[in-house]
């Protein structure tokens, strides 16, 4: 059960693997683009390009939905970036449904544990599998593997090693559940410890701060790269306001340099990489300077 490419990486790894997945459940299908063109998730595309039964439930305690489920008799349900299942549905598998988690659970519950993790400036997030149960991301863990996030370290790039990663852990914890060895380890909140959440990323999160330090705007810059993408606002000489995506940075500690564009912090200076103006291509700083003077623009 899954949708996004993170979740069809998986899906592609029990395919190589020759596991036989009776059908996968996946978003139904969305309008998109200006045609308003019906888009089918990554896990759909994969799984009917290597012949395997599409279920896309609008509601999944529908009866139809659950009369074709039963009829599979799966053996194991396995979730990857879904939506929340109700009981009857993770009930079913007589093995029990695990999840694959992109955090070291119980940190970074929630939807976007990626990018929240980036733009919270941590040093190492990690990958969790674990039961099901009613509470979202609050079940048994199986097993949990730390990962180091570079300085550097786009979410994009991360999200690509962790599903790679992601994917080698839900084989382990597939062989695990079926030799009837998997650890079952309950979820426990250290005693006066921060617990993060990570709840979906709205348009509003994206917004730069630039009262804020070098390094936060890096972190936050960084954990939304490249979608969905920090934005702000510049003002041109001519007092027009247009809108861009900021999708590269580094932080630089201490004095101005002469290097630009870049946005003078009370700890440095964010020195921009990569850009994307509203309406135009992504581009590199130096391509998009090529149009305005230095000191024709001002970050709002």
């Amino acid at each position: 059960m899954g949708t996004p490419g993170f979740a069809a990486g998986v899906l592609e790894k029990l395919i190589t693997e020759k596991y036989k997945v009776v059908a996968v459940i996946t978003a139904p299908d969305k309008p998109a683009g200006r045609g308003k063109k019906l888009n089918e998730s990554e896990v759909k595309q994969l799984a009917e390009k290597n012949n395997i039964p599409v279920l896309q439930p609008e509601k999944l305690r529908s009866s139809d939905f659950l009369d074709e489920l039963k009829n599979l008799k799966p053996d194991l349900g396995i979730v990857v970036a879904f939506r929340m299942l109700p009981a009857v549905v993770w009930q079913l598998p007589p093995m029990g449904t695990f999840n694959l988690h992109a955090s070291l659970l119980p940190q970074y519950r929630g939807a976007a544990p990626i990018n929240r993790a980036i733009m919270n400036g941590e040093k190492k997030t990690g990958i969790t599998t674990f039961f099901l149960q009613q509470e979202i991301d609050a079940g048994n863990i199986i097993f949990r593997e730390e990962m180091e996030i570079a300085p550097d370290e786009t979410a994009g790039q991360l999200h690509d090693r962790m599903m790679h990663s992601g994917s080698e852990l839900v084989v382990r914890t597939i062989n695990a559940i079926t030799n009837g060895n998997a650890p079952r380890e309950k979820q426990i909140v250290p005693q006066n410890s921060k617990l993060n959440e990570a709840p979906k990323i709205f348009r509003n999160d994206c917004r730069i701060d630039w009262t804020a330090t070098g390094k936060k705007i890096h972190d936050h810059v960084r954990g939304l790269s490249p979608y969905p993408g920090a934005w702000t606002t510049f003002e041109t000489k001519d007092a027009e306001l247009m809108e861009m995506k900021i999708l590269r940075t580094k932080f630089i500690p201490g004095e101005l340099r002469s290097d630009f564009p870049h946005v003078k912090t009370a700890d440095g200076n964010i020195l921009i990489e990569e850009l994307q103006v509203a309406g135009k291509k992504r581009m590199s700083a130096a391509e998009f300077m090529n149009g305005y003077a230095v000191n024709e623009i001002r970050f709002i």
